[in-house]
């Protein structure tokens, strides 16, 4: 549906510089100087590769492979740490759309993750597709939330529901109603993101699901939640809080451009099996792009 990234291969490989700094050439650097993996190389390995946000138990899975083995040395890591990245990235990436029929998007993920300018911004490229799009305001106890998104949908130029302190769900039939009758192409679903009561929000975004699944189930698309890129392990952590609550499908990692910890893309992939499907590369309307994961594993080793 969408064309994957608008701007250069190169201008991507930019915008993700500081996670391959920190990711590969930090790593590749520094084994290139040995000639044997020893203990003391492996463990300066591993360090790194947590440094970098790959994750505790990942890490120690790429190292431990490389013990007590004489193939690769370390000279062969780079190639090394592309075929296992590519191991973990190999679900589909493509955001889940069907022409002719309402297509329900569940958006989730804490306050500040960066929801809102995401909706905003996916909004518009439905729109410039040619799609009818409905905003459902469904974090109704942040009045800021609410107005935010009621200028990002004038913006994008997609209709809204809005109703200021009602129940996010009664917020969401009526979406989903409205939708129905007037044939909208699209329902961009905004939730809380309070983390800091556990029990309340996944409450509250169960009760959401269940009224898409009582009204609309079969045009239930994607379950997506946003991270922001440079939370490191911790979108890993918001990531099992959230499935618990509903069933996350995809991952849209926002503010990737400049960040050090792209490497939660794979950490997420591994310990969680989601993908990333969008990912936020700059502050313009155009700058949420399409992910994919051998432009991304290119991007990182070439």
């Amino acid at each position: 549906m969408f064309k994957f990234f608008s701007e250069s291969f190169d201008n991507f490989k930019k915008k993700i510089a500081n996670t391959t700094t920190a990711l590969v050439n930090n790593v590749v650097d520094n084994m290139s100087q040995e000639e044997e993996f020893s203990e003391f190389v492996l463990d300066d390995m591993e360090d790194m590769l947590i440094g970098a946000d790959l994750g505790v138990n990942y890490a120690s899975e790429l190292v431990d492979n490389l013990r007590n083995q004489n193939k690769i040395k370390p000279q062969d890591v780079k190639d090394y740490l592309k075929n296992e990245f590519k191991k973990v990235l190999t679900g589909n990436t493509k955001l889940n759309y069907r022409e002719n029929e309402l297509n329900i998007y569940f958006i989730a993920g804490v306050n500040g993750a960066g929801k809102t300018t995401l909706i905003g911004k996916l909004a518009y490229r439905f729109i410039k597709e040619g799609k009818k799009v409905l905003i459902a305001a469904g974090d109704t106890f942040r009045a800021a939330a609410e107005e935010q998104l009621d200028i990002w949908s004038k913006k994008a130029g997609a209709d809204i529901v809005r109703r200021d302190k009602a129940d996010p769900a009664s917020v969401v039939y009526e979406a989903i109603q409205k939708a129905k009758n007037e044939r909208y192409d699209v329902v961009l679903i905004d939730t809380a993101g309070r983390l800091q009561n556990k029990f309340n929000l996944m409450e509250e975004l169960s009760k959401i699901k269940n009224v898409i699944d009582k009204n609309a189930p079969e045009n239930l698309r994607e379950c997506i939640l946003v991270l922001d890129a440079n939370t490191g392990q911790n979108g890993l952590q918001q990531a099992k809080v959230f499935t618990k609550a509903v069933d996350i499908t995809s991952v849209a990692l926002t503010k990737l451009d400049g960040s050090a910890k792209g490497a939660i893309i794979l950490a997420i992939a591994k310990e969680m099996n989601l993908p990333v499907k969008l990912v936020g590369i700059g502050e313009k309307m155009e700058d949420l792009k399409d992910f994919d994961n051998e432009e991304f594993l290119n991007a990182l080793f070439c």
